[in-house]
Formats: structure tokens, C-alpha cells, sequence
């Protein structure tokens, strides 16, 4: 449906759960994609292995979006290696569920640091490589959390409604270079991220959304995809939800 031939696009924590669907979603439709990942080298060699067929169309990073100074090398060596970029998806992210009396500080920055920061730094380096062409697709991976605020994620909904409210800022700052900032927000979908859940959540959490069942990665990608190709020119700060109709 949507064309990113000739197009680069950087998918964070692109080897896993949503971030591989995503992944594999541009690749089927022509873009070069940089997924980048945080610690698990098995599982990207082995996401690597498993798409060998796009050969270099496919690239691999390692860093940690939470640190400033790896970001910055990222994209300075990002610049020396491609030519353009034009999607960047803020993806990467992370959960330390638990009530608030009992979350500790390490597990409150944890989740702040790399889902809220690591957007911070990411955005305002793809920012910088993005003027330089006049063109540019944000999009921010937030979550239903984000606004309905789930118990046990403080830190969490936190973190997805500061992304949201990030979008709003920059996407006023860009808009006139031809860059938009949108986010996406998944309910519960079919990923690792929330296979730790226990059996008992997971059906209290499924009689919450309308249409009785989790999403699909798949589903997630579609919306994903509009928002990053060139069709979406005049949709900036904007949020969707992608929940089987749960909302807040």
C-alpha cells in the first residue's frame, strides 16, 4: 500500500515484539532499515538470520537509546554511512511493573530512561539529520497506558503520556521543514512484552476491550506505515489508538 523505496528508516528496538513486525513491514515494502537494539545479540542475529533475504537492506545496531553520548555516535556514524533519513521510529521500550509503594527508584528511571529520553535523544538527533532534507515522519510508539493509567505502571503511563505530550512540542517546531511527529498507541498486543502477564490478568484485561481479544503486531504496522510514508503530509501531533476500542 505505501512505497518506501529509496528510503531509510530507523526502527529502535527494531528485533523484537512490535519493533520486528515493524521491521519487517518496511523491508516488505522497499525501505532500508537500521533496527537497532539494546542487549540481546542472540536474538538479533537471529532476527537478522531469519531476514537474510534483504541482505543489506537490513542493518543492525547496538546502543542504548537512555545514553546520550552512544545516540550521538549512532548518528554520527549513521551520516557517514547513509545518505538520508527519512522515518525514524521511537520504539524501544520497556516495563518495571509494580504499586507504587513498593517501585523503586531504579526501576522508576529504568522505564523513564529509555522509553521517555530515549525518545528525547533520539528525536533530536533525527531531527538534525532531517532538516537537511526538509523531509522528515517521526513516529512515536506511546501506549494506551499512557492515558488510562493501569495499575502497577506509574512509571509506564509515565513515560507513554511524556511522549505524547513531547509530540505536541515538536511537532510545532518541525512542521515547517516538512517533518511530522505522530504517535501510535497499542493496547495489548501479542508480543513477549506482556507474555509475562499472568493468566488471570490476561483475562481480566481481555473482558476490558470491546473486542473481546489482544492485538496483532500486524495490525499495530499498518498504522505505523501511514504515518511514516509521504501520504501523511498534512497529519502532525496526532495520536492514535490502536486497542480494539479500549479507551480511556
Amino acid at each position: 500500500m505505501y512505497q518506501f523505496d529509496g528510503q531509510h528508516v530507523i526502527v529502535t528496538g527494531g528485533t523484537r515484539g512490535i519493533g520486528a513486525g515493524l521491521t519487517e513491514a518496511f523491508l516488505k515494502n522497499g525501505a532500508t532499515v537500521i533496527a537497532t537494539y539494546s542487549g540481546n545479540d542472540e536474538a538479533a542475529n537471529s532476527f537478522k538470520e531469519k531476514h537474510s533475504l534483504y541482505g543489506e537492506k537490513l542493518r543492525l545496531k547496538k546502543f542504548d537509546v537512555s545514553k546520550t553520548a552512544e545516540v550521538e555516535k549512532f548518528f554520527q556514524e549513521y551520516e557517514q554511512e547513509f545518505p538520508s533519513l527519512e522515518v525514524l521510529v521511537n520504539n524501544a521500550g520497556i516495563r518495571r511493573d509494580s504499586i507504587i509503594p513498593s517501585m523503586n527508584e531504579a526501576d522508576w528511571d529504568a522505564v523513564i530512561d529509555t522509553n521517555l529520553k530515549g525518545t528525547y535523544n533520539m528525536t533530536r538527533f533525527a531531527v538534525l539529520a532531517m532538516m537537511k532534507n526538509r523531509y522528515g515522519r517521526i513516529v512515536n510508539m506511546s501506549s494506551i497506558g499512557g492515558k488510562l493509567g493501569l495499575p502497577g505502571q506509574a512509571n509506564y503511563a509515565a513515560s507513554k503520556a511524556g511522549q505524547i505530550a513531547m509530540s505536541l512540542s515538536v511537532s510545532k517546531e518541525v512542521a515547517k521543514r516538512n517533518i511530522t511527529v505522530n504517535n501510535v498507541c497499542p493496547g495489548f498486543i501479542e508480543t513477549e512484552l506482556i507474555a509475562d502477564l499472568p493468566d488471570d490478568q490476561v483475562k481480566e484485561y481481555k473482558s476490558q476491550v470491546p473486542m473481546k481479544r489482544f492485538g496483532k503486531v500486524q495490525e499495530v504496522a499498518h498504522a505505523v506505515l501511514f504515518f511514516a510514508s509521504k501520504e501523511s503530509s498534512y497529519i502532525t501531533g496526532t495520536s492514535l489508538d490502536i486497542a480494539g476500542g479500549l479507551n480511556a
